[in-house]
Parts: structure tokens; C-alpha cells; sequence
């Protein structure tokens, strides 16, 4: 199913939770429908909180602080996931990850990342895990770090064309540094722009649902700059919201030649269906640059609008961690 062979294409797949491990994502490993998965604190949050599957473990920890009580949920999700996809991983370097995020909190803070990422991926010992590290001044520190001492990362939340062109370079340098095969992706976040920015746009005359699109195209091509063949960009964020756009869309946009697309589920199973399979017509980046002017001419600011995104972001973690923490102490 994937285009994998032909460009070094992957789909991962953006959603974590034990019932489906044992079940769904097993069958989409096997018909290669997938090479990989994410996780983050939100997707943790609705899957701790929601699944019965969790109880058993849950109530065995409560003795235990609830930051304590979360990481043993999710590094036994975590570790698990990793063994399903080690086959495919062993098969090719480049896939068959899953990502873990750091504590949100820790976004301001390099020391702090440092020493969570060290102790994830000690915890786990799993050769195909990413640890996420979210694209701040503290997490370029730490990305560089991590990557030095052998551990592959996943930079998220990533807005802007600067964030991308700062983890590019974090990463190419403590890759280089650490002497290994060390992987990383740096996942720009797509569909977001669209929904925040869409209804300004339509009233200014421009185009709807494109802004998310050639911005990572964009982030895409700053990152092929660096001629790392470890570092890939990741599309992050391209599930759709309503029915104004295919729920491909965000997919389909974005096939492009050594790059991770992680969708989803329903996304995946909408793409398995419909979706094209065909690869994307890349803008090129004196394209992208023409657009960014006529947003300017047309009175966006851009930094505006990546400032506001990355707060958002990071916020939406934090919040999603801490009500996660007060619900798992009974």
C-alpha cells in the first residue's frame, strides 16, 4: 500500500491505545498499510482516560504518584508498540518507530528534557523508540544532546520555516557528533494553519486550506538543505475537520520523496479507501517564497500567526498532561 520503495515514502500511523494495539494496528503493520507510529500527551490523556483496558494496571499503581502511575501506562504502550514494529524496523532503519513525548512542562527547560529523554530510553530499551522534543530554545539544547548520545528523536511541534531550519541544524550536528545510525524527524504541524487562518483568508480573497500545505512545503525544503539522509520531515497534524475538504486531503498534498506522513486512524483508514496513492506535485520553494509575498501584500503576518500556533500547542500539552495526572490518583 505505501510508496515507501519508490521515494522513501512512510505513513505512520498518530494514535496509541492497548486494545488497538492488540488488534487494528497489527493488521495494518502486516498489510503495510503502516511503517510506524506517534504518540503524544493528548493522545495519552484520551486513551488512559477513555479505555477500560487500562483499569487492571491503573488500580495495581495506586500506591504509586501520578506522574509515576502515567509513565508506567504509557511505557507499557510504548513498549509494546515497539516490539510489534521491531520486524519492520530491523527490516529498514528508516521505520517501524514510535515516538514518546517528553513531559510537556519540561519544554522550557534543556537540562530537564535532557535528563527525561535519557531516562525514557533507558526505561524502554527499545533501539527503534524517538524521543519527542518540542521545537523551543530549550529543546534545540536537547535535541542536539540527545542525538550525540545515540538516541533518535522526534522534533515536534513545529510552526515555522525558522523552527524547522533550527532542529535541522540541532539535529544534523549531534547526529554527526554521536558517529551512529541515529534517525530523526522533524514533524511540522499542517492542518492547524487552515483552521485557525481559513475564514480570514476566504475574506481577503485567498485560497482556503492551502496555507497548511505550503508552509510545510516550505519546512521541507529547508530541511533537504542540510543533505542529511537521517534527518526526514514528518507531516504532523493532517487530520481534517468537517467536511469541506477530503479526509485525505492532508495526505494525499503531501507524498513527497523522503519524507513521513503520521495521520490518524480514521485518516489511514479514509486514505486506505479513497485516498490517492500517487506521488504529490512538489511546489518549489521560489513558489512557496511567491505565495508567503502575496500573504504579506494581503496584510498576514505570519509571525503572528506562528506564535500564536506554537503557544496553542504547547499549551494544549501541558493542559492535556495535567488533567491527566489529577484523574489517575483515585
Amino acid at each position: 500500500m505505501s510508496l515507501k520503495e519508490e521515494i522513501n515514502y512512510s505513513l505512520w500511523c498518530d494514535f496509541i491505545e492497548r486494545d488497538f494495539l492488540e488488534n487494528r494496528f497489527q493488521e495494518i503493520i502486516k498489510d503495510e498499510v503502516i511503517q510506524g507510529a506517534t504518540s503524544n500527551p493528548a493522545i495519552f490523556a484520551s486513551s488512559i482516560t477513555n479505555s477500560v483496558a487500562y483499569k487492571q494496571q491503573l488500580d495495581m499503581l495506586q500506591a504509586n504518584n501520578a506522574k509515576t502511575i502515567y509513565e508506567e501506562l504509557a511505557l507499557t504502550d510504548i513498549k509494546r508498540a515497539a516490539c510489534l514494529l521491531d520486524e519492520l524496523h530491523k527490516n529498514d532503519a528508516d521505520d517501524g518507530f514510535i515516538s514518546i513525548e517528553v513531559d510537556p512542562t519540561l519544554c522550557d527547560d534543556a537540562h530537564g528534557t535532557i535528563e527525561e529523554g535519557i531516562r525514557l530510553h533507558n526505561s524502554i530499551g527499545a533501539d527503534n523508540v524517538m524521543i519527542k522534543v518540542p521545537a523551543t530554545q530549550a529543546g534545540y539544547i536537547a535535541m542536539r544532546e540527545l542525538t550525540s548520545r545515540g538516541i533518535h528523536v522526534n522534533a515536534t511541534l513545529i510552526f515555522s520555516v525558522d523552527q524547522a531550519i533550527k532542529c535541522a541544524q540541532a539535529l544534523d550536528e549531534g547526529i554527526k557528533e554521536s558517529n551512529k545510525d541515529i534517525k530523526a524527524v522533524i514533524s511540522v504541524f499542517v492542518s492547524r494553519f487552515d483552521r485557525l487562518c481559513d475564514s480570514d483568508f476566504i475574506s481577503k480573497g485567498l485560497e482556503a486550506s492551502k496555507l497548511g500545505i505550503v508552509n510545510a512545503t516550505k519546512c521541507y525544503h529547508e530541511v533537504n538543505k542540510f543533505e542529511n539522509k537521517n534527518i526526514r520531515t514528518l507531516f504532523a497534524s493532517t487530520g481534517v475537520k468537517g467536511d469541506d475538504l477530503e479526509p485525505s486531503y492532508y495526505v494525499d498534498n503531501l507524498i513527497y520523496p523522503n519524507s513521513v506522513n503520521t495521520a490518524p486512524l480514521a485518516t489511514i483508514e479514509d486514505w486506505v479507501q479513497v485516498g490517492s496513492k500517487e506521488e504529490s506535485d512538489i511546489m518549489t520553494e521560489k513558489q512557496c517564497d511567491e505565495y508567503f509575498q502575496l500573504l504579506e501584500e494581503k496584510g498576514v503576518n505570519m509571525k503572528d500567526i506562528y506564535e500564536k500556533l506554537l503557544t496553542e500547542g504547547l499549551d494544549a500539552f501541558k493542559v492535556s498532561f495535567k488533567e491527566l495526572l489529577s484523574k489517575l490518583v483515585a
